[in-house]
């Protein structure tokens, strides 16, 4: 699913991901709203155990508002979902949704979607370079 998807592996840790990118998401003007706990939730559900795997519920207001105004079935898209899951001991990989996908839906929702791309993929870029110091300054 990577072709709609915007996507970066980092060298940390779960628990040092997860807060990298809550990070890096206030740094792009994106509140959290919700936090799943998907691997707890599913594990409670059917007895299956997962590695960890979050769920963050992010929003940018001011462009929640705005996409809301072009076409108000966006709600159903929203927040936007940025998943955090760990693939190692210190590998995690970080995907969202590419909002330019809501522009397909809903041509009305394209300048909103392209604002959204650039600060989710400035976001997926500062998390890279926080996590490339972290990792120089480890080794």
């Amino acid at each position: 699913m990577t072709e709609s998807t915007l996507r970066a592996i980092v060298p940390l840790p779960f628990a040092d991901a997860a807060e990298a990118v809550r990070e890096s998401l206030a740094d792009a003007g994106f509140g959290v709203l919700t936090e799943i706990d998907l691997s707890a939730t599913l594990e409670q559900k059917t007895g299956v155990t997962l590695p960890p795997q979050l769920i963050l519920g992010a929003c940018r207001p001011p462009l929640a508002l705005q996409a809301l105004r072009a076409d108000p079935a966006v709600a159903t898209m929203l927040p936007c979902n940025v998943v955090v899951a760990e693939e190692g001991p210190s590998r995690t990989r970080v995907e969202t949704l590419d909002p330019t996908v809501m522009a397909e839906i809903s041509p009305a929702l394209a300048p909103v979607a392209r604002e959204a791309r650039d600060r989710l993929t400035g976001m997926m870029d500062t998390l890279r370079h926080r996590t490339e110091e972290s990792d120089a300054t480890a080794g």
